[in-house]
């Protein structure tokens, strides 16, 4: 198999169809057996429509960064300023037919060392309790579930999670 490319770089407002149209494939590949297609409809329609993806790129104290693949656009990673000291990842998402290929934990690794080129000590994240491929990626990357949480989303959605934190103090750069 030849090498592939793997350059992950900040989005900007022009690649706002790509992230939108690569979420819907992602969400509607992968969730299906985690939660019912309308609620992943909602989520998306919450998360992915223009104004929200302007102000995750665009916006103060939050970053939105593109994963292409030989120039190709496979996944994303959105995180924002939590805390002094913290960073939270919001989104990362990968191209569902890429898995366990290591591009996700490079992904993570990008945002890793961008919190701590940030300032930051600890990364944090939720995830949905039955997401099992996620949390093992998370596990296998250093995170630990530091909390349990259910959020009331609307239209009687509720999204179910494990909050995992990550300490970045002793952990090098790579």
């Amino acid at each position: 198999m030849a090498s592939q490319t793997l350059l992950i770089r900040p989005a900007s407002l022009d690649d706002i169809p790509a992230i939108a149209a690569l979420a819907h494939r992602i969400w509607h590949a992968h969730y299906p057996s985690i939660i019912s297609v309308a609620q992943i409809d909602y989520m998306l329609g919450q998360r992915y429509h223009d104004a929200a993806l302007r102000e995750q790129i665009a916006g103060e104290g939050q970053w939105l960064d593109l994963a292409l693949l030989d120039g190709l656009a496979v996944g994303f990673a959105q995180y924002l300023q939590h805390a002094p000291d913290t960073i939270k990842l919001d989104k990362l998402y990968l191209d569902t037919t890429l898995h366990g290929q290591g591009l996700g934990s490079r992904l993570l690794a990008h945002v890793e060392a961008r919190a701590r080129e940030l300032g930051a000590s600890n990364l944090t994240l939720a995830v949905n309790k039955h997401n099992e491929k996620a949390i093992a990626t998370y596990r296998r990357n250093g995170f630990t579930v530091t909390d349990s949480v259910q959020v009331d989303i609307g239209q009687g959605y509720i999204m179910d999670d494990y909050v995992m934190s990550k300490s970045l103090g002793d952990t090098p750069l790579t």
